[in-house]
């Protein structure tokens, strides 16, 4: 009988690769936690309308991307594209934005059948950041201001640039897109496919283009920014000024647009050079007409992804995981024999209480000295320790480093404690 394999694009997250997972998920907690953003977990499938009526029907998401499907009732229902929907879905639906702001933040699977490549994936997972009720440039700025520190904390600062650029309001961008289609009709048979596709159903995607025909004929194409109103001038012009105020490094991209319908005003994208090709590693914008679009009452919002995924192919291509991340263990209890087997599993959890920060493995399954201390060696333990015969009669432990070159010792059985902290805290 054949084995049953995993889903193309949909990856298991091996045991040697979680710490790493931890580690990046730990970092992001923290650093969320110091600016106040208080975390959501929402369900993984939602009414297939909710993304229908946010992201925008004619968005290659919902076209071609999204895994839909009628349950035993004959409703449909969707594994979720993006965090965004189901977080204000689930905000509303609480009652969490009445007449009040709100700091949120997420980490999770999403869904989209696509080609699976190098950092991206069908399944892959995002920490996404929501904040409601504040219309001002400062949460925009303050957003861009956090995100710097997460690559500063990662040793990201010099591998990640940002670009950002105002979409104005969706009058403003009706206008333009009529200048738009207007120019680019001139030169629809020299377009590459998906721009001809999108000039009748999402022609600002076109901007996105990364065909160098395309992008050629856009050099001479009428820019967003003539279109833009007052106010999203006015609040384009703040957001620089904090920014520059606060240090942020930007470059301003006139071509900048998201790929959700529901965005407006503020756009933004953290990129990288760093992985071979140009690639987006954080993005986000505001969309300050979305709770309202999904039937609630008119909430300025905005917000940001990270892939995770590509964040931690980003670090691991840098060598920036710490080597602390990869060790399993601090101490390798080993047991020498059957009459060690109990003392050592005694001992083991007698440390566990003594020292509740570190990491304690026993050893089980028996085997010579020589096995234990290739698996205490693989562990990644700083130290093991030894229990035999010996041992047991002495009432003493052997006290092995493993990663120095210094000498085993033998110490009285009720001194291990106190020598294992005095150690590892070094």
């Amino acid at each position: 009988m054949a084995k049953i394999q995993a889903i193309r694009g949909m990856n298991d997250i091996l045991p040697e690769q979680t710490p790493v997972w931890q580690y990046v998920e730990a970092t992001v907690r923290k650093v969320l936690g110091q600016y106040g953003y208080q975390e959501i977990r929402m369900p993984i499938v939602e009414q297939t309308d909710l993304f229908k009526r946010s992201i925008g029907e004619v968005t290659d998401i919902v076209e071609k991307e999204m895994y839909t499907f009628e349950d035993r009732n004959g409703d449909s229902l969707t594994l979720r594209p993006e965090g965004t929907a189901g977080c204000v879905r689930a905000a509303e639906e609480h009652g969490l934005l009445f007449n009040q702001t709100r700091r949120m933040w997420y980490t999770g699977q999403m869904f989209r059948h696509e080609r699976p490549q190098k950092g991206r994936y069908r399944q892959f997972h995002q920490v996404g950041v929501e904040c409601f009720g504040m219309a001002g440039p400062d949460i925009d700025a303050e957003l861009l201001i956090l995100t710097a520190r997460l690559w500063k904390t990662f040793g990201l600062a010099n591998h990640a640039r940002l670009e950002i650029n105002s979409i104005g309001t969706a009058e403003a961008r009706r206008n333009y897109r009529e200048a738009l289609v207007a120019y680019l009709l001139q030169f629809k048979a020299e377009l590459d496919d998906d721009s001809q596709r999108r000039l009748e159903t999402n022609p600002l995607r076109i901007l996105d283009s990364k065909n160098a025909a395309t992008r050629k004929i856009l050099e001479q194409a009428p820019k967003l920014d003539a279109w833009l109103d007052d106010e999203s001038r006015d609040h384009f012009e703040r957001l620089k000024q904090l920014l520059d105020a606060a240090g942020i490094v930007y470059t301003v991209n006139p071509a900048l647009v998201r790929g959700l319908d529901y965005y407006g005003k503020t756009v933004f994208e953290w990129i990288t050079e760093s992985l071979g090709a140009q690639g987006t590693i954080c993005a986000g914008g505001r969309y300050d007409g979305l709770v309202e679009q999904l039937g609630g009452k008119p909430t300025v919002a905005v917000g940001f992804a990270m892939g995770v995924e590509r964040l931690i192919l980003l670090l691991e291509t840098l060598n920036l995981i710490p080597d602390s991340v990869n060790n399993q263990a601090d101490v390798y209890v080993t047991a020498m024999g059957d009459q060690a087997v109990a003392p050592a599993l005694l001992l083991a959890e007698e440390l566990r209480n003594l020292l509740p920060g570190y990491t304690i493995i026993s050893h089980c399954g028996a085997g010579s000295f020589k096995s234990q201390m290739k698996k205490a060696d693989r562990s990644g333990a700083r130290y093991a320790l030894i229990l035999g015969d010996n041992e047991i009669q002495n009432q003493s432990v052997g006290f092995k480093p493993l990663r120095t070159d210094e000498p085993q010792q033998e110490l009285p059985r009720q001194q291990v404690a106190e020598a294992l902290a005095q150690a590892l805290s070094q």
